[in-house]
């Protein structure tokens, strides 16, 4: 989900209003749905694309963001600048909106999602612990 250098979409005309530049950090799909649902109880939602595989999604975020990103098991790539198009296709080949772009396009401040990551990894490991234990290690003893 990372190339985001080659969409065939064309860039509004001189006249309209330029979309704002944003960066896209991209996680395994598991984690990023669990931050999807962390995400949707608190008010810091923005935009989520998902690959045509189901293997990843991707949070629009403010640009710079790559600049500094550094979370294990995700990855930020600088876009070229062209931003989301109000109404029109995801900005990345390949995929399809999770959580289409409000009127105002905001995105997901990395701050918030950073946490929600961190929370929704934890979910994760907690989950596949108690899947893998057995009937007896669940019980205290």
């Amino acid at each position: 989900m990372s190339d985001i250098s080659g969409s065939p979409h064309p860039r509004p005309s001189a006249d309209s209003e330029l979309p704002p530049p944003c960066d896209l950090v991209t996680v395994p799909s598991r984690q990023g749905l669990e931050a999807v649902d962390i995400l949707r109880l608190s008010t810091g939602l923005g935009p989520v694309l998902h690959d045509s595989t189901g293997a990843s999604l991707g949070f629009l975020v403010p640009p710079g963001t790559a600049d500094c990103w550094d979370l294990p098991g995700s990855s930020c790539t600088s876009t070229d600048g062209r931003g989301v198009m109000m109404g029109g296709p995801p900005p990345v080949r390949d995929t399809g909106w999770l959580v289409p772009p409000p009127a105002e396009t905001a995105v997901t401040d990395p701050v918030v999602l950073r946490a929600a990551l961190g929370e929704a990894a934890r979910t994760i490991e907690l989950a596949d612990g108690l899947r893998t234990s057995g009937p007896d290690e669940a019980q205290p003893a």
